[in-house]
């Protein structure tokens, strides 16, 4: 059904350089995928590498029922995608995580205003390499020991994690700091934001850790689960134990249905776009946002996410038609503290 459903960010960035060297617009400046033709509109969307795949997706179909309409998608992370759709740069901003106080402030200061519509649901993957027989499954503690920043330059080994695991040297790989997902794994893990360890391999294109992992009998990472899916035959998943027994399951995989389900604690996540209201006066970006709460559902899933539930959608179309401004999540109140649904309905 799609020409380039599930193109590598990595393929997305090299083709747009190119065109970019041809007269069109690079990823850094809005993303493009085919030149700009005189008389086209353009929608432009940057932000989340985790929510690329599914906005691509869903430009490609609608550029094909609208044309004359151009919809580029750019990757700078989700809060490089925050910095140019606070200084109204863009019209959409892709996000992995919600948006932050200090990111609205500066939508405030420069008059964004913007409504907040989840659009999938995604979960965090630990991966290791196939060869890895030991790490089957690890608790959020050591987890956390592994990842704190206290670790840095002192936990070193597999043994360190726990008593009977090889005394090799581990060799961790996971997103960059502009990622969303480095934001989302350090709250959930860590419990604060921005808080790791920084001697790690980091790259905000997911497809770096994917290489990695699957070269390296020793390493370990992270990144969203649609990249696991798509590489499973490269890695091997481990098991997330929450320690509090919070699902009253013990040692839980990532997979739609867990995912969906929130059983596979702390690392269970909604994605987002966040439209900018300003942009919704142009009748292309209205029209392209009511095509992907639409027409979103399957594509999500056919790119490897998972797609919100029945009510979810309805609450969500309903939020984007009253134009509910604002964030749903506010001060310290993190992702875990109640469901999608209740927060839509609250």
């Amino acid at each position: 059904m799609l020409s380039t459903t599930r193109r590598s960010v990595a393929e997305a960035v090299l083709l747009t350089i190119t065109l970019a060297s041809c007269g069109g617009t690079s990823a850094g400046d809005g993303g493009s995928n085919s030149p700009t033709t005189s008389g086209d509109t353009i929608i432009r969307i940057d932000g989340s590498s985790t929510v690329f795949p599914v906005t691509e997706a869903v430009a490609e179909e609608f550029q094909k029922a609208n044309r004359g309409t151009r919809v580029t998608v750019g990757i700078s992370g989700t809060g490089g995608g925050f910095q140019k759709f606070c200084r109204d740069e863009i019209d959409i901003a892709d996000a992995s995580r919600p948006i932050s106080s200090t990111e609205q402030d500066a939508c405030e200061k420069t008059g964004v205003q913007f409504i907040e519509l989840p659009v999938a649901y995604d979960g965090l993957a630990i991966v290791v390499h196939p060869r890895n027989t030991w790490a089957t499954s690890m608790t959020v503690g050591e987890l956390k020991k592994l990842w704190e920043p206290a670790a840095q330059g002192k936990l070193a080994k597999w043994s360190q994690v726990r008593d009977g695991w090889p005394d090799r040297e581990i060799h961790l790989f996971g997103p960059g700091v502009d990622s969303g997902t480095f934001d989302y794994f350090t709250e959930a893990i860590i419990g604060k934001t921005d808080q790791s360890r920084g001697d790690y391999t980091s790259s905000e294109d997911d497809n770096v850790v994917v290489q990695g992992v699957s070269g390296d009998e020793f390493a370990l990472g992270y990144f969203g689960f649609a990249y696991y899916e798509e590489n499973q035959g490269k890695l091997k998943l481990v098991a997330v134990d929450d320690g509090n027994d919070a699902n009253g399951k013990g040692p839980i995989l990532p997979s739609p249905e867990t995912v969906k389900d929130g059983s596979y604690f702390p690392l269970s996540r909604p994605v987002f776009i966040y439209v900018k209201v300003k942009s919704l006066e142009k009748p292309e970006v209205k029209s392209f946002v009511e095509f992907y709460l639409a027409k979103g559902a399957p594509l999500v899933r056919e790119v490897g996410y998972i797609p919100l539930g029945d009510k979810e959608y309805g609450l969500v179309q309903g939020r984007f038609s009253a134009k509910t401004a604002g964030s749903m999540y506010q001060g310290t109140d993190s992702h875990s503290s109640m469901s999608l649904e209740q927060r839509l309905m609250r």
